[in-house]
């Protein structure tokens, strides 16, 4: 169950001093084990054949390899950590396997973007959208809009919980997994604690890195988020309200069929026509 968590970058750091750029490395350690989107996003951004835009990007693990197929990449986050490792991972890329593509890193808050350009391709990957509250769940659905090309396209990735996940969510201290971390060489552990408010459909997940060297006492890193989930209801009804229309609902990242049972939602949308 842990692997279904949201699992994104810190809002809040609570340890003193607090480490952003721990917690930026610990994102990707974290996802060490893909979510296997990527090969749906290098699809879409092919069908698309022009710019792409990542809102809440954080280290490029997406943004990166779609520069490196070769598309023109603008990835946002409003984390400086996680935008430092995007670019480290990118000069780290070769010329010649780039394939002429660009990446192009803007460190800035969603709701607020104005770029003064559009995308053909708009992304919202991996639960970013339920990392914001209400008012900026809305505000970043104007964003999209405001930043789509005519013909564009944006795909927003988001998880639906089941009751037996959320079961998990009353406060209980878990274990999510204990791995090396390369670039340290210490034993990283993850443990996690959640608390799901029924009647405002948040959760509050308190996450915690334990770090240590063999005969050392660990250091711990921790953050804490607040997820507001949407259902597909209310997510169809920010992107009409935002002015997208929505072409395809889909519940994996293959593209498959979405239905009552599904834990993901992949929306497909493009802009109204008035």
């Amino acid at each position: 169950m842990a692997d279904k968590r949201p699992s994104r970058k810190a809002r809040e750091r609570s340890d003193a001093p607090p480490s952003g750029e721990a917690l930026a490395r610990y994102y990707d350690l974290d996802l060490e084990s893909e979510p296997l989107d990527l090969d749906m996003y290098l699809a879409f951004a092919a069908a698309a054949g022009g710019t792409v835009l990542e809102l809440m990007a954080g280290t490029g693990r997406i943004a990166v390899p779609l520069a490196m197929a070769g598309h023109r990449v603008t990835a946002v986050d409003n984390d400086p950590f996680m935008l430092a490792r995007a670019a480290t991972r990118w000069q780290r890329t070769s010329a010649g396997a780039r394939k002429g593509g660009a990446l192009d890193l803007v460190e800035a808050d969603v709701t607020r973007l104005k770029l003064g350009k559009r995308f053909d391709l708009v992304i919202v990957a991996l639960n970013g959208l339920l990392l914001l509250d209400r008012a900026a769940q809305t505000q970043t659905l104007e964003c999209i809009t405001h930043h789509l090309k005519p013909n564009g396209r944006v795909v927003i990735d988001v998880w639906l919980p089941q009751p037996d996940d959320l079961a998990l969510y009353d406060g209980r201290l878990m274990l999510d997994w204990t791995r090396i971390d390369a670039e340290t060489g210490q034993r990283v552990a993850k443990t996690t604690a959640a608390r799901y408010e029924a009647a405002a459909r948040t959760a509050r997940i308190s996450t915690f890195f334990d770090a240590w060297n063999e005969g050392e006492s660990p250091a711990r890193t921790s953050r804490r988020d607040t997820v507001n989930f949407l259902n597909q209801d209310e997510l169809e009804r920010l992107a009409d309200d935002a002015g997208l229309v929505v072409n395809t609902l889909a519940g994996d990242y293959e593209m498959g069929h979405f239905g009552i049972d599904s834990d993901r939602l992949v929306m497909v949308c493009s802009r109204q026509t008035r």
